[in-house]
């Protein structure tokens, strides 16, 4: 399983349901989740399948918010 860790400027729960589509879409339901309470407003992937960073970074930016992988 691999864990990819992104900061985001995705902010509430409101920025949280608009790019639900977009990475259900490309990461899966189950896989994903954005902590809007630290600073960094941390996406976390979690997924077995052939996920890339760059696959995310574009679903973000599809859904209007920006993406910057992190380790």
């Amino acid at each position: 399983m691999e864990i990819l860790k992104f900061k985001t400027n995705i902010k509430c729960s409101g920025c949280v349901s608009k790019a639900t589509p977009f990475l259900n879409d490309t990461a899966g339901a189950e896989n994903w989740e954005v902590d809007t309470n630290v600073p960094e407003k941390l996406l976390t992937i979690t997924s077995t399948e052939n996920i890339t960073p760059e696959l995310i970074i574009k679903a973000v930016q599809e859904a209007g918010y920006k993406a910057e992988q992190v380790n």
